[in-house]
């Protein structure tokens, strides 16, 4: 009787799917569940992978949603210093789904962030991007006021989308305590103040993470039934970890704790 292994394909097996594949040979790795034309809203969000991913689809052709334009006079490598042209929205780097949930969340009215604001050197940051104007505003209403628009713009683009690229970048983030914000940096380390007593470190698991996802998905689904997903984990390493773990060790963790989410 023959093996079930006899008839299947060569991409099967280590030896004729890797290790006779010539290096630069990238191989069949991926097969694509669903299509994707030039005629659909695409949204991008995600870590710094994903500002890769929304680059390439603008260069060839895709329609990737722009929601806070900037003059194409000014050039790309200041855009993106403030950052215009890097997603969809200017929202920066978003590293876990846990908040993509609370930006959209607030967006929609159903959330406030804990210290929406923080100050450094007499300057004003928004707290859930605090990296996009260096040198920070001149008062905390002129923030709140540029956040207020940002999230305009969130929401009509969320709710527009086509298909929506989201990559895991991490599961590291840090939280207020009382209330459960999450922050994209560690309070202190851009702007703010870090106080052991307000702020706690937060790394999630598999049941956390795709919790948070499937709620964002199913969010998105009920005001837009036509949306897909394009998820992807990003490559990048740790530059730095708080788990107390060796950096390597820590970046391992999350890398396999997203992807498992991805493939759930």
């Amino acid at each position: 009787m023959a093996s079930p292994y006899d008839t299947l394909p060569p991409t099967a097996f280590w030896k004729s799917a890797v290790q006779d594949r010539a290096p630069l040979d990238p191989g069949a790795l991926y097969t694509p569940r669903i299509s994707v034309n030039r005629v659909q809203r695409i949204v991008t969000a995600g870590s710094c992978f994903a500002q890769h991913i929304g680059r390439e689809l603008r260069r060839t052709g895709f329609n990737v949603v722009d929601a806070e334009p900037l003059s194409s006079v000014i050039p790309d490598r200041l855009a993106n210093d403030y950052g215009y042209r890097l997603y969809s929205a200017r929202y920066g780097n978003i590293y876990t789904p846990a908040q993509l949930a609370q930006l959209y969340n607030e967006a929609s009215g159903r959330f406030t962030p804990a210290e929406p604001v923080w100050e450094k050197d007499g300057r004003f940051y928004d707290a859930q991007r605090p990296g996009l104007d260096p040198g920070g505003l001149p008062s905390a209403d002129e923030v709140l006021h540029h956040r207020a628009h940002h999230l305009k713009q969130v929401k009509s683009a969320f709710d527009s989308a086509d298909l929506f690229v989201f990559t895991f970048g991490l599961t590291e983030a840090w939280v207020h305590k009382a209330t459960g914000t999450v922050y994209p940096t560690c309070p202190g380390t851009i702007a703010g103040q870090f106080d052991a007593d307000t702020y706690a470190f937060k790394n999630y698991d598999v049941v956390e993470v795709l919790a948070a996802f499937t709620g964002f998905m199913k969010q998105m689904r009920a005001v837009n039934k036509r949306m897909r997903f394009l998820v992807t984990v990003s490559p990048v390493p740790l530059t730095a970890t708080a788990s107390g773990q060796h950096v390597e060790v820590a970046t391992v963790y999350s890398k396999s704790v997203l992807r498992a989410v991805c493939g759930k």
